[in-house]
């Protein structure tokens, strides 16, 4: 089913555009989710991120 809502919202953004400050906030968090994940692609995920498995640990 097509997403309707989403195509309502781009007529909203077409008709009254948003500010060139929200467009420059939008495209700096989509350009460091970017270079996170490419990031991530070539060096791997940081060990000290990495959730460690407590199951069987810890105060009972």
């Amino acid at each position: 089913m097509f997403p309707f809502n989403w195509l309502l919202r781009a007529v909203g953004w077409a008709r009254n555009p948003p500010s060139a400050k929200r467009v420059i906030l939008v495209l700096s968090v989509i350009a460091a989710a970017l270079a996170l994940g490419i990031y991530e692609y070539f060096f791997g995920w940081p060990e000290a991120l990495t959730v460690e498995n407590f199951r069987g640990r810890g105060w009972r």
